[in-house]
């Protein structure tokens, strides 16, 4: 298209000063300028920016008489759920996973901005004793839950990985697998895959140039997720395999269970197609959306939408009313995805917006990062296809935060969702995960306040198989419990 036609095109949307340095370009980057506007679907980014733009005052407003907890019927509890239920859900779970039918997706396009670092969240380490990355730390969960897999059901099996991530993350993503030999994975089992862009926008409508041949781009939320397993042919490829079950994770979370199968096997005996785990919130104030219901349709609805008076509602035994708070963790079967990712479905999902600093050219050509607010970046979220689901395909299944939820999002600047908040708390399960199984802790000093202790994914995937290792015996901190050539190896401070 030459510069005349695309500047004819661009004006039947308002967007020619995208072309406003074009006779100040090389060829280069007049080609590079070119690709990304013909990159985008102009008009249908400028109705959905219309669209969501009149929605926003109506987001401001309280929706508290529209909404309703979770119904009882499709909620479960970890806590409240027999250790002979528990038991009989993580069979049907590692049933299915050994039978090759689950696999894991990793939502994993943000970067460390807030943690203070230039790369994937993945590749973070928190300080462990054992230095093992977040992406170490789920690999070998992945590895340890296909173990379990085959003790009980005697075959080899394989849970593939694929991870989301941004045109930021992609490249150095796939560069710290291959560096560290993918973790002990079979590189054929884990795919890696972009989301795509979308272009910011002004205030008024103008699609915003960062620099003469740049335009603004930003990922278009992890609830690209479903126009990227399009795109990308993911789910074509989880057919191929014969996978029926996915399970879907923020990387952030230092805590969370690869393929969790008492997650999975609880979602399966509930019938469900969607599913989500769930915490209970620390307080009616703490800022997590609440899986709930609104004109009886299933959402996550964020803490500034309901008022004061409404989330501090609780029920006859003291509880909150609305408790269910969202952790990014979710189950969907197979055939769920592909219809919420299909074109015409997809397409039902609306954007949300988040008022940014977005750099923008000058009128000399320059660069410029704003002071306040100058535009806007249009995102969808994962939870966003709950709206497709009923009390009969859809399951929730509370967890304990304390073993399950410790996400990282800050700096050690913050009190917060640190490096220090994840590394206490794996120090704090770990301990626990001990002491369950008959082992004791003493400090050199003789007092057994903060406990470091360690274990490797490898030796135990959620507290499992300790007994014969730890059971009758004391250590002293710091306690690291790794899986070494020739079997388990157990060093503390006594040693």
């Amino acid at each position: 298209m030459d510069a005349e036609s695309l500047r004819q095109s661009l004006a039947k949307n308002g967007q020619e000063h995208l072309l406003q340095f074009w006779d100040k370009l090389s060829d280069a980057e007049k080609s590079s300028l070119q690709k990304q506007i013909s990159s985008i679907e102009v008009e249908s980014v400028l109705s959905s920016f219309h669209d969501v733009m009149k929605d926003v005052d109506h987001a401001q407003k309280k929706i508290d008489d529209k909404l309703k907890p979770v119904s009882t019927d499709v909620f479960g509890s970890f806590v409240k759920s027999s250790q002979d239920k528990l038991k009989s859900f993580e069979e049907k779970g590692l049933t299915q996973i050994g039978q090759n039918k689950v696999g894991v997706l990793l939502l994993a396009g943000g970067q460390g901005t807030r943690l203070g670092v230039n790369y994937p969240k993945g590749m973070v380490n928190v300080s462990l004793p054992s230095e093992k990355t977040l992406f170490q730390l789920q690999a070998e969960r992945i590895l340890k839950v296909q173990q379990l897999a085959k003790k009980l059901t005697g075959q080899k099996c394989v849970i593939p990985w694929y991870i989301m991530t941004s045109e930021h993350t992609k490249g150095p993503t796939e560069e710290f697998f291959k560096k560290h030999n993918y973790f002990g994975l079979d590189k054929n089992d884990l795919t890696i895959f972009e989301q795509s862009r979308l272009p910011c926008i002004r205030f008024d409508g103008k699609i915003i140039l960062e620099a003469p041949s740049k335009i603004a781009m930003a990922p278009d939320g992890n609830g690209g997720l479903y126009r990227a397993l399009r795109n990308h042919q993911i789910l074509e490829d989880m057919s191929t395999r014969g996978i029926e079950y996915v399970h879907v994770y923020c990387v952030d979370n230092i805590l969370v269970k690869m393929a969790d199968p008492i997650f999975i096997g609880f979602c399966i005996d509930k019938g469900a197609r969607c599913g989500a785990k769930s915490v209970v919130k620390e307080s009616p104030t703490e800022s997590v959306g609440v899986v709930c219901k609104v004109d009886g349709i299933y959402q996550v609805v964020e803490y500034s939408e309901i008022s004061l008076q409404t989330a501090q509602l609780r029920d006859s035994d003291g509880n909150l009313v609305f408790n269910a708070g969202n952790i990014c963790n979710h189950f969907f079967t197979l055939d769920f995805l592909k219809e919420v990712s299909s074109i015409a479905q997809e397409k039902n999902l609306k954007y949300h917006i988040a008022k940014k600093k977005i750099p923008f050219v000058t009128e000399d050509g320059q660069t410029s990062k704003p002071e306040t607010p100058n535009g806007i970046k249009m995102e969808k979220f994962v939870f966003d296809v709950f709206q497709f689901c009923s009390d009969r395909d859809f399951a929730v299944w509370e967890v304990l935060r304390e073993e399950e939820f410790s996400p990282l999002k800050n700096s050690d600047k913050e009190s917060k969702d640190t490096p220090t908040t994840c590394r206490q708390a794996i120090f704090k399960l770990h301990q626990r995960y001990v002491e369950k199984a008959g082992g004791k802790f003493i400090n050199s000093d003789g007092k057994t306040d903060l406990v470091v202790c360690e274990i490797s994914p490898l030796v135990s995937y959620a507290g499992e198989g300790l007994n014969d290792l730890v059971a009758n015996k004391t250590f002293v901190p710091p306690v690291d419990i790794e899986m070494g050539a020739n079997g388990v190896l157990i060093k503390d401070g006594a040693q």
